[in-house]
């Protein structure tokens, strides 16, 4: 009977040696890249494209031989832009799946609901776009790819006035939404300083839909430019209110707008918004990039398909220079990043914000769609 016991141990050691082994082999075989985008929800329209942009990166480089000979593997998340699930999401992908990397989410409030715990944890956070200045306050395992809210206001205040030469702008902003808020803050503030006059400042809370009473004050104010920092959704419900209501002056936005062109109509042209590229650009790189995404997902990228496409390839920069994908390796590599990617040339200041230009599209009818075009770059 002891043999027997004896015999039975030794089989379930051996059993057991091999499924660690095996454990180990794959997980040394594979780099595990964590993932967190609104999929579904009101900015779904963001988390699609990053992670779309993500994923052709990762297809890209497992088909030219991987990082440090490993394939790269990605566990997505949907956290339908709400903070709470961002968390849940994050704590899903650091216990269950073991991520020490992780690239999300897409906006300011729901990144900024996990940086703290990433911090701790010493997870490396990757932000594609989210723009609040705060974001990177919790510590050197943060980075963003993205131009912040100060520079972005400030572009489209000094776009309004040097650009377009106008002189009286009126602002109507989210004050639920910091990402909305701290654009109309730096708006006024290089809108002032470049000549011009804010002669209206008007409110409304995250969820509202008529916007009416504020327009109408801000028509009786009689601007010739009016701001809207918001995101997609929002700003396509104020334009068809405005346009209604006869204001006809062009209106300026920021990042947020990415996507508005297929959520929108004719109310939002001579529209013009900051962003972090132009998918009609002649550089080498945006070509190349714009066509392999046209070919996979039939369309062409925004923005946010292009900053999910640059952390992939700025992770896979930093893990090469570090041999390794350990995430403290990696994060010291990755302050290093002076690089050309598909969003311009990028360096990380000493908070590993990216310094970078931004452009201003402009929002045209051609060949009978509504189509961004590249109007201006302002550099930082």
């Amino acid at each position: 009977m002891k043999k027997q016991k004896s015999i039975v141990l030794s089989i379930f050691m051996v059993v057991g040696l091999l499924f660690v082994f095996g454990c180990t082999k794959k997980t040394s075989d594979t780099i595990l890249i964590g993932g967190i985008y609104p999929l579904s929800g009101p900015v779904a329209v963001y988390g699609v494209e990053a992670r779309n942009g993500m994923e052709m990166a990762i297809k890209e480089i497992n088909a030219a031989g991987g990082i440090n000979g490993k394939q790269v593997v990605m566990i997505a998340e949907d956290d339908e832009g709400n903070p709470e699930k961002t968390v849940n999401a994050y704590k899903k992908l650091t216990t269950k799946d073991g991520a020490k990397i992780i690239v999300g989410s897409l906006t300011s409030g729901c990144t900024a609901a996990i940086t703290s715990l990433a911090q701790s944890q010493k997870v490396l956070l990757f932000a594609p776009a989210a723009t609040m200045e705060s974001i990177t306050d919790a510590g050197n395992y943060i980075f963003r790819a993205c131009f912040i809210d100060p520079f972005q206001g400030t572009v489209g205040g000094k776009f309004a006035v040097e650009n377009l030469g106008l002189s009286k702008a009126a602002v109507l902003y989210d004050l639920d939404n910091d990402y909305s808020v701290g654009l109309y803050e730096n708006f006024k503030i290089a809108f002032e300083k470049g000549g011009g006059s804010l002669v209206a400042a008007e409110s409304y809370s995250t969820g509202d839909k008529d916007f009416n009473a504020q327009l109408t004050k801000i028509k009786n104010a009689a601007p010739d430019v009016v701001y809207l920092p918001d995101y997609y959704v929002a700003v396509a419900l104020i334009a068809k209110q405005l346009r209604a209501q006869g204001i006809s002056v062009p209106i300026v936005g920021a990042d947020g707008w990415g996507g508005i062109v297929d959520n929108a109509g004719d109310e939002i042209l001579n529209g013009f918004y900051s962003d972090h590229y132009a998918a009609d650009s002649t550089d080498s790189r945006v070509i190349e990039f714009v066509a392999n995404y046209k070919e996979s997902y039939g369309s062409v990228p925004v923005s946010f398909a292009a900053l999910g496409y640059d952390c992939m390839y700025m992770l896979k920069d930093a893990m090469i220079r570090a041999g390794s994908e350990d995430a403290s390796t990696v994060r010291s590599q990755l302050e290093l990043t002076d690089g050309d990617y598909v969003t311009g040339h990028l360096t990380f200041d000493e908070k590993r914000n990216p310094i970078k230009s931004a452009v201003m599209m402009e929002i045209i009818r051609q060949d009978g769609a509504l189509t961004p075009v590249y109007k201006a770059t302002v550099n930082p």
